[in-house]
């Protein structure tokens, strides 16, 4: 493989998406709350985006079966469901190759300003020795941070968000597009179901979604969004 590529599975219809991002990190967060909100709008495998810069192992599955490491992106089949493009994966680049987190948080964001997303939300999680998990907040804007602190999020200033989660951010922003980051407050680095749950549960709040299938998160949230 000489270059990314991604691979489309089908077409989503969508209009003026919301792009959702979350990736394997700090208590896996990201991954969790991303799954959750999957499941929640019965979104689908559209895409899968594979690059040259990923780690040099495959996956192997229960089954014994083995899949290079992608990107996988899912949207809503039906026009019913909110908009939205959600994007996860099972790994990210190495962290010390800095030109490959660039180099493939640029074509994320060319491949979604493609799609018409203006809006993005990026998902992590951030050590904390609080128990009280707080779910903490960055934005492209004072008002836009403002707006989702007014829904329970608490300021994070002063720090680092790295990798995918704190490039897509700051790339878009230079782009022109407005988003947020959602960080999950979290004890240790083991995935943590309770504080991706509550970033899951804000991100619903913020985009309008009752949180209504219980059973739909903590007993499923190991499992791959369906495909």
């Amino acid at each position: 493989m000489k270059k990314s590529y991604i691979h489309r599975i089908f077409n989503p219809k969508l209009d003026n998406p919301v792009f959702v991002e979350g990736l394997p990190g700090f208590g896996n967060i990201g991954k969790i709350a991303a799954q959750l909100f999957a499941q929640s709008i019965d979104a689908k495998l559209s895409a899968k985006y594979y690059s040259p810069f990923f780690p040099d192992y495959v996956n192997v599955d229960s089954n014994g079966i083995c899949s290079p490491p992608c990107y996988r992106f899912y949207a809503p089949k039906s026009k019913e469901k909110l908009s939205a493009i959600i994007l996860t994966g099972n790994s990210q680049p190495p962290v010390d190759n800095v030109v490959a987190h660039y180099h493939i948080c640029e074509e994320i964001l060319d491949f979604i300003e493609s799609l018409g997303c203006s809006f993005i939300v990026t998902i992590g999680g951030v050590p904390t020795p609080s128990e009280k998990k707080e779910v903490y907040v960055a934005a492209t804007s004072n008002a836009l941070a403002a707006e989702i602190m007014e829904k329970g999020a608490v300021i994070y200033g002063k720090g680092r968000i790295m990798g995918a989660t704190g490039l897509l951010l700051g790339m878009a922003k230079e782009r022109g597009l407005n988003g947020i980051c959602l960080l999950g407050g979290t004890e240790g680095l083991q995935p943590d179901k309770d504080a991706g749950f509550k970033v899951f549960k804000l991100l619903s709040k913020i985009l309008g979604l009752e949180v209504t299938h219980k059973t739909r998160t903590k007993e499923k949230v190991n499992t791959e969004v369906s495909k």
